[in-house]
């Protein structure tokens, strides 16, 4: 399990390349599902457009699902354009639109290309970006003495600190990434002089804006 980044919402641009118009939508998706009703969505808002053209990426990495379609452009210059742009940028959970309203003037395969690229690359720099991150929700229950230490310890391995009890001895329930869980629970049985107590409680995705 790993993080990665993603779309923190949904944004839209738009280009104008010999007077056809390139509306682009972009908006975070977590499944093909997801995916499918925003497309659908796009679609429903401009049904008029000569083309409604889709790209997604669900997933990140060797696990990815991709899928593109070119919608009744010439073959391999709309969709591909658009997923090649898609899985160059390091994002995951990504599902973009280009609508085209046709202007009047053809342009060519070539020109095709490069319209569906520069409409994706034009979105993704105005996307804000947002990061997921597998985490761990945890219980730290040990002695008095040891608080201020685990308190540290916890925030120095990217942890948050949701809730303390103070019983007979002290507990932390606390949110840390999976990944630096392993070396934190090494440090912290590492100096503990005494038994303590650390259980996961549960294990999900949180969504943490960046930009």
């Amino acid at each position: 399990m790993t993080h990665y980044h993603i779309p923190a919402r949904e944004t839209r641009t738009e280009l104008r390349i010999q007077k056809s118009r390139f509306i682009t939508t972009a908006a975070p998706a977590f499944t093909i599902e997801q995916a499918r009703q925003f497309i659908a969505r796009i679609k429903a808002e401009f049904p008029d457009a000569s083309h409604n053209v889709p790209a997604y990426l669900i997933g990140f990495g060797a696990s990815v699902i991709a899928h593109s379609s070119d919608d009744g452009e010439p073959s391999g210059t709309a969709g591909r354009p658009a997923l090649v742009v898609l899985s160059n940028s390091g994002l995951g959970d990504i599902a973009v639109v280009v609508t085209r309203y046709f202007g009047g003037i053809k342009l060519g395969a070539g020109g095709l290309v490069r319209a569906y690229t520069e409409s994706v690359q034009q979105v993704l720099a105005a996307l804000p970006i947002a990061r997921k991150t597998p985490t761990h929700t945890a219980k730290l229950v040990l002695p008095y003495r040891g608080y201020n230490f685990a308190k540290s310890i916890i925030e120095k391995h990217e942890g948050r600190i949701e809730n303390q009890e103070f019983a007979a001895d002290v507990s932390f329930t606390f949110e840390m990434p999976v990944q630096s869980f392993a070396n934190f629970q090494s440090e912290l049985e590492r100096a503990a002089q005494r038994k303590i107590e650390l259980q996961i409680l549960h294990t999900e995705d949180k969504i943490h804006p960046i930009k």
